[in-house]
């Protein structure tokens, strides 16, 4: 599993040189990227899945907002069957299976 990098807002220096001037336009370009939910996701590699209900922690320390299936090995059907939460991730499974998340 891959932790989640801490993004904020690109920190924008005073100076008199040209340079660090283009900063503001880095900043307008990439503050929307940076400030988006999926900026922040975490991989969860190899998720094994039972039939039925299945709680994942998904290790964000924050309210969760989305998650996708990344790779699936099995010929199996995920949903998610509760509401987002800070802290776990519910998903049914139609069978055994394992997969691989995105969670953001």
């Amino acid at each position: 599993m891959v932790a989640a990098m801490a993004l904020s807002k690109l920190p924008i220096f005073q100076s008199s040189e040209q340079f660090l001037n283009m900063q503001t336009q880095w900043a307008a370009a990439l503050n929307p990227w940076l400030l988006n939910p999926m900026a922040k996701g975490i991989f969860l590699n190899d998720v094994t899945l039972k039939a039925g209900a299945n709680s994942i922690n998904h290790l964000l320390q924050r309210m969760q907002q989305g998650w996708a299936i990344v790779d699936i090995q099995n010929p199996i059907t995920v949903y998610r069957s509760q509401p987002f939460n800070a802290t776990t991730l519910t998903l049914t499974s139609s069978g055994a299976g394992t997969v691989s998340l995105y969670v953001f």
